[in-house]
């Protein structure tokens, strides 16, 4: 089967941009067609598979990948998990690459267990690619590189995350530099070694939009690492603070954004279209993102 990496930039080539489309379905955000009548785990997970696959049916003509965070499922129990896998396999039913969102990792045996679960079409799961902590060293990264390499599938380690808080350890120093540039650049050397035709790795990081300079710095000691970028839209990060994380082709990033495209019925630029229907607000969103990544 061909790679991750390549089928992402084929993708992303095809579709002739970046974004990702983040699937965190929320109860209180929910648009009023898709709230469930009584709130229970199984009436809200159905309301989230419908509310997520409705969302796939709209953006996969149009976005290479969608990201399910799965914390949103886990918390509704076996029924969310349900939920969540009938996302999964909708969204690769129609042609869109799925990055599980779940920043998993452990040691040892556990850490095979992790990557078995989730990763590419022999798993259980079958993402194309898991989120993934650095926290418990190199070794504990080995069953997931190994797995993405055996399934051609991918993983995103966190390296420099979106929110005010990563700074308490990513930015502190040991042996004269950041955190995460230590982690930085474990994980361009596992991407270099899983290069694929593309010219980047099995292996991603996680940077956030919403550190632009540190983009600018990960970038250049990163060349063969695909980043995927959250932070975009309802988190500050913007078409301009992302320019960075692209080589001359147009590769070697992807954009997510959440928030601000799947409950865009509730933004006050798109209050007109979200009268008539909650789902024309998602895809003029989606468009929207499309055209500033494109400037």
């Amino acid at each position: 089967m061909e790679s991750f990496s390549d089928r992402l930039a084929k993708a992303i080539q095809l579709r002739k941009n970046p974004v990702v489309v983040g699937l965190d379905p929320r109860f209180r955000q929910l648009p009023e067609a898709i709230q469930p009548a009584e709130e229970t785990p199984e009436s809200v997970a159905s309301a989230y598979r419908k509310f997520c696959c409705e969302i796939i049916d709209v953006v996969a003509e149009l976005v290479p990948a969608v990201k399910p965070q799965m914390a949103f499922f886990e918390a509704l129990g076996p029924a969310g998990m349900a939920a969540l896998f009938d996302v999964v396999a909708y969204a690769r039913e129609k042609q869109l690459l799925v990055v599980l969102d779940g920043k998993r990792n452990d040691i040892g045996s556990t850490a095979t267990a992790y990557a078995d679960a989730y990763l590419g079409v022999g798993s259980a799961w079958q993402a194309d690619a898991l989120t993934v902590s650095p926290y418990l060293g190199d070794d504990s990264l080995t069953p997931f590189v190994d797995a993405a390499c055996e399934q051609a599938a991918g993983i995103f380690v966190l390296v420099k995350t979106s929110n005010p808080g990563g700074k308490t350890f990513q930015d502190r120093e040991s042996d004269g530099q950041s955190i995460y540039r230590h982690v930085g650049t474990l994980v361009e050397s596992l991407a270099a070694e899983t290069q694929a035709d593309c010219g980047y790795g099995a292996v991603g990081a996680v940077v956030g939009a919403t550190y632009p300079e540190q983009l600018v710095e990960l970038r250049e000691m990163m060349p063969h690492t695909w980043f995927l970028v959250p932070g975009f839209g309802a988190q500050g990060g913007t078409a301009e603070s992302v320019r960075s994380a692209f080589d001359d082709r147009g590769l070697g990033a992807i954009i997510n954004s959440s928030r601000a495209i799947i409950f865009a019925h509730a933004r006050p630029e798109y209050e007109s279209l979200a009268e008539k229907s909650w789902l024309a607000a998602v895809e003029q969103a989606t468009r929207d993102m499309v055209e500033q990544l494109a400037v």
